[in-house]
């Protein structure tokens, strides 16, 4: 099987550009591109479903080369509904800091920036040199800029397209790049690049795009509750990258195990397999986050993520130091107390109960626990030689509720 018959079987692409794609690819050789634009300064696992295609690629005799737009950031590739905010010179400098430092460190190839020879056009020589080559009924009958016209659509993003065209020109130009590889919404954008490549320049260019990895209802993958699954591990820890994945829907998971793993058709067939068997136990859903986590932060990180994971499924709170407590419990309701707190009034505080009454009921019923232990004195003290570490501790009402008491 060769890479363009692995990537279709994965899922990996959508439209081609030229039926030679097939041909090319398999046969090794090309220098391609994929951008980004830095409007944040973490890529998030959205980009690393997409920019994974660049190692797939590089295994198979291809040469990568990653664009992060410093120039194309600073206008705002049009979304479907509205205009996109704009952001800061400096805001896009630090942002590009960031990611060029993130995807060197993940997948190790060239980074380039297309401020660099963007900087200098004036704009006059942008007519002269690239607007002439571009009809305006052909930009208007692009896919995100037609569905825009109807509510409106300025001149700066109209003319993101011919700035992502000229980024691919001037990489066909000066780093012989012959091929770029998006998601399915640039594919406007892409084609342009190559119409620019023939008309101003006499040569081939070629393009690809990947599906967009959805949830089932159509909505993007890589948020949950709204908050995006960031790469950075400040941003987003191990354990909650985890956690999502380890909730990943039943329906979907093989299609990420394609899109997100390097694990072999063989091993994903066997995956899916068990999942169809026996999803409960969730064998696909640990792969996934076992390759994923791995890859991103190391297999010290899935460990530690794992070990979390078990000692709060099991109860085993004290199991846990204060840095996993912390991880573990990121998003919890969480108060900080000086030195002393009584338990009555932090389950009130943490919305654990609602009155003091009720707060007293709870304990005497033995439905709460410190640090996975059951107590049931309503007079008792919280301090933090309660706590692990002197730091936390842990309050669970029932089985599902917690909160986190945290001493400064």
């Amino acid at each position: 099987m060769g890479i363009y018959e692995e990537l279709e079987w994965r899922g990996l692409i959508k439209d081609v550009s030229d039926p030679s794609i097939r041909e090319k690819l398999n046969a090794g050789g090309m220098t391609f591109y994929i951008g980004t634009d830095p409007t944040g300064d973490s890529l998030h696992i959205g980009h690393f479903s997409s920019f994974l295609i660049c190692k797939r690629l590089a295994e198979a005799g291809h040469h990568p080369i990653l664009l992060v737009g410093g120039a194309t950031g600073l206008i705002g590739d049009p979304k479907p509904d509205s205009e996109r905010p704009m952001i800061t010179r400096e805001e896009v400098e630090h942002n590009f800091n960031c990611l060029k430092t993130q995807a060197e460190k993940l997948f190790g190839f060239e980074v380039v920036n297309n401020y660099d020879w963007s900087k200098d056009i004036n704009f006059i020589d942008f007519l002269r040199d690239y607007g002439k080559f571009f009809n305006i009924s052909y930009m208007i009958n692009k896919d995100i800029v037609k569905r825009r016209l109807e509510q409106g659509i300025t001149y700066t993003e109209f003319s993101y397209m011919l700035m992502q065209a000229m980024d691919f020109y001037w990489l066909n130009e000066h780093k012989n790049v012959t091929l770029q590889v998006a998601g399915q919404d640039q594919w406007g954008n892409m084609t342009a690049g190559i119409e620019l490549i023939r008309r101003k320049a006499g040569r081939e260019a070629y393009a690809f795009t990947m599906p967009l990895l959805t949830k089932s209802d159509g909505s993007k993958f890589g948020k949950t509750n709204g908050k995006a699954i960031w790469l950075d591990i400040n941003k987003t820890n191990a354990y909650e990258m985890y956690q999502f994945f380890i909730n990943a829907e039943d329906s979907k998971v093989i299609d990420y195990l394609k899109f997100l793993t390097f694990l072999s058709k063989e091993e994903i067939e066997e995956l899916e397999r068990k999942n169809h068997e026996a999803p409960h136990l969730r064998e696909a859903h640990q792969a996934l986050a076992r390759e994923v986590i791995t890859f991103v932060h190391g297999y010290e990180a899935y460990e530690e993520a794992l070990k979390i994971s078990r000692a709060l499924f099991n109860g085993d709170i004290k199991s846990l130091n204060a840095k996993e407590i912390e991880m573990g419990f990121n998003d919890l309701p969480c108060i900080m107390v000086d030195s002393e707190k009584s338990l009555v009034d932090a389950l009130i505080e943490t919305e654990l109960a609602k009155s003091k009454r009720e707060a007293r009921e709870f304990i005497t019923n033995g439905a709460v626990s410190l640090n996975g232990e059951k107590c049931q004195d309503v007079e008792m003290k919280l301090n933090n030689d309660l706590a692990i570490e002197g730091k936390f501790i842990v309050m669970r009402r029932g089985k599902k509720l917690y909160a986190l008491v945290k001493f400064q």
